[in-house]
């Protein structure tokens, strides 16, 4: 019985993280940005969303929580060195963007709040 409510909670857990990168997508699209990858995943780790606008690409960490303060925590400096490596694997992939302005930002989602959006949020 426990085995099937981790897999429950799995199963939720997940669809709230496609959920809230939705959000996130739509959010940079009226910013301007055009996605170019979504889930990007490399042996260093993942990438939620990869975006450019212009000659700015932005490497973005989606974090859905109960709380922006909570999902704003949960950026832990190690996930930041995994998504950096990984952004790395994601230029090697696509070396024609290897020229523009780089950041790391991140998007926060809480239930019946407006998501938030957080551009260099932390730094390579």
């Amino acid at each position: 019985m426990a085995e099937t409510a981790a897999k429950a909670r799995k199963i939720k857990a997940y669809r709230t993280g496609l959920e809230a990168e939705d959000h996130a997508a739509a959010m940079l699209a009226q910013r301007g940005y055009s996605v170019l990858a979504r889930r990007f995943r490399s042996p260093a780790g993942e990438i939620d969303l990869v975006a450019t606008n212009g000659s700015h690409l932005s490497f973005v960490e989606v974090k859905a929580r109960r709380t922006l303060a909570d999902a704003a925590w949960s950026v832990t400096p190690r996930q930041q060195r995994r998504i950096t490596e990984a952004a790395g694997y994601w230029l090697q992939s696509f070396p024609e963007y290897g020229d523009r302005d780089i950041t790391f930002d991140a998007i926060l989602v809480a239930p019946r709040q407006l998501p938030e959006y957080i551009p260099d949020a932390f730094r390579a």
